[in-house]
């Protein structure tokens, strides 16, 4: 079963305030419960599981949040938030990384120097009350 692109929150309602999540991580469980945490909040819900298709999500929707693995295949997490950059992104990014933490800290760095204003890390594994609060 591929989730790419999947909208979590097809109810045929508008989210309040508009809000928009948008996951790229190539651990589908893991999409799968930020997005179901992301629902709750009251997210309108797209979860990816690689860069292209989190590419062209981003460019449909315009999300008001990423939340971005650092860690995938192919391209990582790095190399999307040059590509954001260059998007002139205003999302909120939140990067997650079960390995290595200073591959957040390049990530917060580039994207500062970059214009990417509103960068916040998360370690996994993420507890719900963390992420819950991330997302608020």
């Amino acid at each position: 079963m591929s989730i790419s692109n999947q909208d979590l929150s097809n109810t045929g309602h508008e989210t309040s305030a508009g809000k928009s999540l948008l996951i790229v991580d190539d651990e589908i469980d893991f999409g799968k419960f930020v997005g179901e945490v992301g629902e709750g909040l009251g997210y309108n819900v797209t979860v990816t599981s690689c860069a292209v298709d989190f590419m062209k999500s981003y460019i449909e929707h315009q999300p008001s949040v990423i939340v971005m693995d650092m860690v995938m295949p192919g391209v990582d997490g790095v190399e999307l938030i040059g590509w954001l950059a260059q998007q002139k992104c205003t999302s909120r990014i939140l990067v997650v990384t079960g390995y290595n933490p200073r591959y957040v800290e390049l990530a917060e760095n580039l994207g500062g120097a970059k214009g990417l204003s509103s960068i916040k890390s998360l370690t996994k594994p993420i507890r719900l009350a963390e992420l819950k609060a991330a997302l608020s």
